[in-house]
């Protein structure tokens, strides 16, 4: 649909004169990725990465509805992020929360306040916990603890695995859902079983539950009877709840105010946050009540994007978890991850409509897979549009695989 003015822009980005890096090229395909995602007529999310620093602001243009502007700055905690923390131990039926500028701080604070209660450093969790891939060994380098991994299977670890751990661990950490492998959840059962294994262990059991508001479907479970199960609880206000940043740890009375000593010491006391903890109150008003029908509309989501590759005659293909656990879930393809990314970013530059939004990735050669998001401008796909763009995102696929010389479809 693209003119030919538009294809000869995107061969130049694409084809540099000189020679690039990886990092340049990569560099140079998030960029085109995020100018599709803006000017597309059709996404099934927008999130704030996405955004202008503009229509980021333009979020704060209703905060007079979640709290009166006419109340002094906050300082250092009070204020507006004190009526945050109280707002956020309702929601999880905890004694009380403290705002964190990140989840990583929030989660090492909360695990080294149980390591000094139980007189155990050792937390066990899974090996693709966010603390073992994404944090550079946070636990062990800064926070004195020691992490031991249930296992590394792509799943949530089993109650069976918490019981025949090798050694003690004064922490059961159980990420909620688990994002690596597909944004995944145990059944209500299993996850009953884990805090029980966990209980008979003597360990306390702390969520990472940075997209824990997604979870009420699948578990059919209203979100202070799902926290209840924890000691103490992490959720986030941008993975979800479209929030400018932070995070909130929830727990007992005892348990927050020494975090919130510890939060002083690492740093974690900002001067002033209300742009920050207006926005989480703007998600928690906003978002929070449309989460349910993103994950229920995520499903729909799935199936039609699984019928459309079998109709579009791809050798493999697999949407993981077949029907999603929240709003967000795997699609994999049997092509290399660049052919893939490129046609995906090419649909969304000719036709308008952005399909795949995140970047591809190789876990392995010859296999890409990507995570699709499913919020508010998605429930306006049908089963059938899924399908179309399906369709035409496969076109530009093979196009792209035969220029590479790397098809493996028909």
């Amino acid at each position: 649909m693209g003119d030919t003015a538009d294809r000869s822009t995107r061969t130049s980005e694409q084809e540099p004169s000189g020679p690039v890096s990886e990092d340049e090229r990569r560099g140079r395909r998030w960029e085109r990725r995020r100018r599709a995602s803006r000017s597309a007529r059709r996404v099934l999310a927008r999130s704030g990465l996405q955004r202008t620093i503009r229509q980021r602001l333009a979020l704060l243009d209703a905060a007079d509805e979640v709290y009166d502007l006419d109340e002094s700055v906050d300082m250092y905690g009070d204020g507006v992020v004190a009526a945050l923390e109280a707002k956020v131990a309702g929601l999880l039926g905890k004694e009380a929360a403290a705002f964190f500028p990140t989840g990583t701080m929030a989660q090492q604070v909360a695990l080294r306040c149980w390591a000094g209660r139980t007189g155990n450093p050792v937390v066990a969790l899974h090996a693709e916990a966010h603390p073992e891939v994404h944090e550079r060994g946070a636990f062990s380098q800064v926070s004195g603890l020691r992490p031991v991994r249930l296992t590394d299977e792509p799943r949530q670890p089993t109650a069976e695995e918490v019981r025949d751990c090798e050694e003690p661990f004064g922490a059961l950490m159980l990420e909620l859902p688990l994002v690596g492998p597909g944004h995944l959840l145990p059944s209500w059962e299993e996850l009953t079983d884990l805090v029980e294994a966990a209980r008979e262990r003597d360990a306390v059991v702390h969520f990472d539950g940075a997209r824990l508001w997604e979870s009420t479907v699948h578990f059919d479970r209203p979100l202070d009877e799902i926290a209840g199960l924890a000691d103490s609880v992490y959720v986030s206000f941008y993975k979800s709840l479209d929030g400018f940043g932070g995070a909130a740890l929830a727990g007992p009375s005892t348990l927050v105010e020494e975090a919130k000593a510890w939060r002083h010491r690492y740093g974690g006391t900002v001067f002033q946050q209300f742009p920050t903890a207006l926005s989480a109150l703007l998600g928690l008003e906003r978002e929070l009540p449309r989460l349910p029908s993103y994950v229920r509309h995520a499903r729909v989501v799935a199936a039609a994007l699984a019928e459309g590759l079998a109709a579009a005659g791809l050798p493999w293909s697999r949407v993981h978890p077949e029907v999603p656990h929240t709003n967000e879930f795997q699609v994999w393809l049997p092509y290399d991850a660049d052919t893939v990314a490129e046609a995906a970013i090419r649909t969304a530059e000719e036709s308008g409509t952005l399909l795949f939004a995140r970047a591809w990735n190789a876990p392995v050669p010859g296999l890409a897979v990507t995570e699709v998001d499913v919020r508010a401008p998605g429930l306006e796909w049908s089963a059938e549009d899924v399908r179309t763009a399906v369709a035409d995102f496969v076109v530009r696929l093979r196009e792209e695989a035969g220029r590479a010389g790397g098809r493996t479809g028909p």
